[in-house]
């Protein structure tokens, strides 16, 4: 079958874990026999719709519409003529028998409206909670917590304010309130005519059916993750560091600080390695190094190839999120190369890693339970090998891709019925 898949961002421009999971499927779904082409937005001058074709034989438009900021990305979602039109185009050149919506951020709604009126099936994976949250991670910008959903939208208003660095700009609220609301608005009728949305975990699945989903629509897949040959793990010696490593954003949300505050008050017995792109948060990175202890090695942004060689020389990897991250790919990752994980317990992590099986779960945000539990594997070799033996292979890309094509089929064969934006 043809799919056309859509989503903000892609590679070379952005490499993240959306980008990355995109890429993987549509490396497989063409193994597969199926042709695939892909639609994004990136960031530069004027408007201009380019067509390149990748190693594995995909399509990829990228349209570009100006420069991406923040607020360009969130106003864009309420219309963009030239992505509106560039997006037609490639609809009508592609004629694909399926849509797969990777993500619309900085897209405008009319793109989905355009599928509407062919009367193409279309899928969306949820990969975070931009379709209800427009900060998409359901964390507040004002009071670093988790956010529970809009409040009559009044804390979305505050929330896009302090990320604009406006917090007390108290006469915004109002009417930016009922943008937002406006906003969920439109994108609701594209959310709930999807023929099917596709969670990554029974807790996306749950989370999103309690803000309007239709449960018979939501399929849950776990994403799957291909590892490459790695070397054996070489066996411990007395006296060895336990190795830590955390890989990924660095971001308050991302509880790195966290991390690294814990890890500050172990005196002896391990290392910390943290890999992750600093020049993204300048500002949050710097005081990371301020917070960091002599055996804290930064190691910055790595390539995928050194990304694996890092998981294959680590003792353990520790995802001490403080938002409710939606899959967590580096578990997977961490699991492939047999290194047990620790975790914050909180939204789906909870179902990822088993306590006491594969990894260890303390609480968000808790620096002396982290501390702890990472004291307890440095002290006690056993239960590090204990989890290690307790790790089951993830799923992989091929099987993943399997159910994602049977999703298709299904949506093919029973595609959603039209609802109105109400």
């Amino acid at each position: 079958m043809r799919v056309l898949h859509i989503i903000h961002q892609y590679l070379p421009e952005n490499v993240g874990g959306t980008e990355l999971y995109t890429h993987w499927l549509i490396q497989e779904l063409n193994q597969r026999g199926h042709q695939n082409a892909l639609f994004y937005r990136r960031s530069g001058t004027g408007d201009s719709l380019e067509s390149r074709t990748d190693e594995s034989g995909t399509q990829i438009w990228a349209a570009c519409s100006g420069t991406i900021t923040p607020a360009i990305r969130f106003r864009s979602t309420f219309g963009q003529k030239y992505l509106d039109h560039a997006f037609r185009q490639v609809l009508a050149q592609v004629s694909p028998d399926v849509i797969h919506i990777q993500h619309l951020m900085g897209l405008p709604v009319a793109v989905a409206d355009a599928i509407l009126q062919t009367g193409i099936p279309y899928v969306i994976t949820l990969h975070d909670y931009w379709w209800i949250c427009a900060n998409a991670q359901l964390f507040h910008n004002y009071s670093r917590k988790v956010c529970s959903g809009p409040k009559l939208y009044f804390n979305c208003a505050r929330c896009a304010l302090a990320r604009a660095d406006h917090p007390k700009l108290w006469p915004a609220v109002p009417p930016l309130a009922a943008l937002m609301a406006w906003r969920n608005l439109s994108l609701r009728r594209i959310f709930r005519n999807a023929a099917r949305l596709i969670a990554p975990t029974e807790y996306v699945a749950k989370w999103y059916a309690e803000h309007g989903a239709s449960p018979e629509r939501v399929v849950v897949v776990p994403h799957g993750v291909d590892s490459p040959e790695l070397p054996p793990r070489p066996a411990r010696m007395p006296g060895d560091p336990v190795r830590f490593a955390y890989i990924g954003g660095l971001s308050r949300q991302k509880g790195v600080h966290v991390l690294v505050e814990a890890f500050s008050g172990i005196e002896k017995g391990a290392e910390l390695w943290i890999a992750g792109d600093e020049s993204a948060n300048q500002a949050y990175s710097a005081s990371l190094h301020e917070l960091a202890s002599l055996q804290v090695c930064f190691l910055g942004k790595l390539p995928r190839a050194e990304v694996w060689e890092l998981l294959a020389r680590v003792d353990v990897v520790v995802v001490p999120a403080l938002w409710c991250e939606t899959f967590s790919l580096i578990v997977s990752e961490a699991f492939a190369a047999g290194a047990p994980v620790i975790a914050s317990l909180i939204g789906p992590l909870g179902e990822r890693v088993s306590d006491g099986v594969d990894g260890l779960l303390v609480p968000p945000g808790d620096v002396n339970a982290l501390r702890e539990a990472m004291l307890r594997l440095i002290r006690d070799p056993a239960l590090l090998l204990k989890l290690r033996a307790g790790i089951e292979r993830p799923a992989t890309v091929a099987s993943h891709a399997a159910s994602i094509e049977s999703v298709y089929r299904s949506a093919l064969l029973k595609p959603g019925v039209i609802e109105s934006g109400a």
